[in-house]
């Protein structure tokens, strides 16, 4: 891959209610999501609750794949803290084994559900700043 691309693109699909039962059970609930995922959750009721939890556990999965990583390789899910950006838009932050595994690169995701199927897409890539500027010239290779 050249270095003006994507390093790695990771996606997840899941029905809502293969969460049912273990959003119920606060060790899943501790080892996934975020404190502040958690505190987010318990604002909401019903099937918004579970519709955003499967949202961000899609968006977690999709982040592992792009950075080439499983469920249980290393990183816990938890340091993947998926965030509602002003323009209300994901917003991924990493922290402790998750930022060391991206390395300077930057997440971006996508979250869609539709009916009880959640979808969601994360791209790894390098920051906008260190993106070597292409200024139209074709480059040569020897």
């Amino acid at each position: 891959m050249t270095s003006d691309g994507p390093i790695g693109i990771g996606l997840d699909v899941l029905g809502r209610d293969e969460l049912d039962s273990l959003v119920t059970r606060g060790w899943f609930l501790r080892y996934c999501y975020a404190p502040e995922e958690i505190e987010q959750a318990q604002c909401l009721e019903g099937g918004r609750r579970l519709e955003y939890l499967a949202g961000r556990f899609a968006a977690k999965e999709a982040v592992l794949k792009a950075l080439g990583k499983g469920l249980f390789q290393g990183i816990a899910p938890r340091n993947i803290c998926i965030r509602r950006a002003a323009d209300g838009s994901p917003h991924v932050e990493l922290r402790a084994a998750a930022a060391d595994a991206a390395s300077q690169q930057s997440v971006r995701v996508s979250i869609t559900h539709k009916d009880s199927v959640v979808a969601a897409v994360a791209l790894l890539s390098q920051p906008e700043q260190q993106r070597p500027i292409n200024d139209g010239r074709r480059s040569e290779h020897t």
